[in-house]
């Protein structure tokens, strides 16, 4: 239960890294003519003695693709803040727990396991010399996939163990900033296509479809996607306009009860999970779960709304500043 003393400000705190993501949600709250302060991940410091907060709520929109724009500092900054805020029992949104399994798709394999849910096999390396020793039993192709990642950087499909021996003895693999990555099969996706889908407040929010390209693991929908390693900051690098590889799409009942489940159990508030149907064995394979929504491009158009104003709905009744409006 949040400490009532923390509570004494009508502010909000949005702590966010993305230059670009959230200025929809930015112009909404600032339509709305609410109070809020934007807290830059990267330029962000806080007194660990404080027992109180200058906010009614903190909105954690921490992305940890931040390395790819020069920002690597802040991805484990945020695990020491959202420690922090947790134990002086702050109200946030998307907090410690949740950015635990954002930070981490090793934990992501183990939710879904724990759960019962159907996912890639995977096994967990901290040294590309180990890559061979894990992928064996596991079914080519596979990938070797960054245990923190990030709009698809450093994922590498890997046809063959011939391949993967290749690029281990020239040292070629890249394991991500924390050492750590998964080797896990690549299923072939049905319909060659992936679907994502969002929740708000542990109810659907809406889903999409996204059509997948030849090598491609960048999947984020949003506008603005850093996929180069080493990005300016400024975000306005790569504009990625999807144009009809991306609709609106309505997942079965009991895929919706599988997100809900998954998000309610890795305490992810608003967030997406992306799932696959496995073209060897028509099964659906839950893989990448996201604690950081940024939502589709031309939102009205693909799935018929927009999403921000349903977030800052959220947001100003997790703050006390309003009640939920009804969906």
């Amino acid at each position: 239960m949040s400490n009532p003393s923390i509570h004494n400000n009508q502010r909000i705190g949005i702590f966010y890294e993305h230059p670009e993501w959230f200025k929809p949600m930015f112009a909404e709250l600032d339509r709305r003519g609410i109070g809020y302060d934007r807290l830059l991940a990267y330029d962000h410091h806080y007194d660990p003695y404080e027992r109180e907060l200058p906010f009614s709520l903190v909105v954690n929109r921490m992305s940890p693709s931040a390395y790819l724009r020069g920002h690597k500092q802040s991805i484990f900054y945020t695990l020491e803040y959202l420690a922090y805020l947790k134990d002086i029992g702050a109200n946030v949104i998307n907090g410690y727990d949740a950015y635990l399994y954002e930070f981490s798709k090793a934990r992501q394999l183990r939710l879904l396991d724990r759960l019962g849910l159907n996912h890639p096999k995977a096994r967990i390396i901290n040294h590309p010399s180990q890559a061979l020793d894990a992928a064996e039993g596991l079914i080519y192709p596979i990938i070797v996939k960054p245990n923190i990642g990030g709009s698809g950087a450093n994922i590498v499909r890997f046809d063959s163990r011939h391949n993967l021996r290749a690029a281990v003895e020239e040292g070629t693999i890249d394991l991500g900033i924390d050492h750590t990555a998964l080797v896990q099969e690549y299923l072939p996706a049905e319909g060659n296509s992936i679907v994502r889908v969002e929740v708000l407040n542990g109810e659907y929010l809406y889903a999409i479809r996204l059509r997948l390209t030849s090598e491609e693991f960048n999947l984020c929908p949003a506008d603005y996607c850093v996929t180069e390693k080493a990005a300016p900051a400024e975000g306005d690098n790569c504009i990625a306009n999807r144009g009809g590889m991306v609709e609106g799409y309505t997942p079965p009942d009991q895929v919706i009860d599988d997100v809900k489940r998954i998000t309610a159990a890795a305490g992810i508030e608003v967030g997406g999970v992306e799932y696959l149907v496995n073209q060897r064995d028509g099964r659906i394979s839950y893989y990448d779960i996201n604690a950081l929504s940024n939502f589709v491009a031309n939102a009205p158009e693909v799935i018929g709304f927009d999403p921000f104003p349903r977030l800052v709905d959220y947001i100003l009744a997790r703050a006390g500043l309003t009640r939920l409006a009804a969906a």
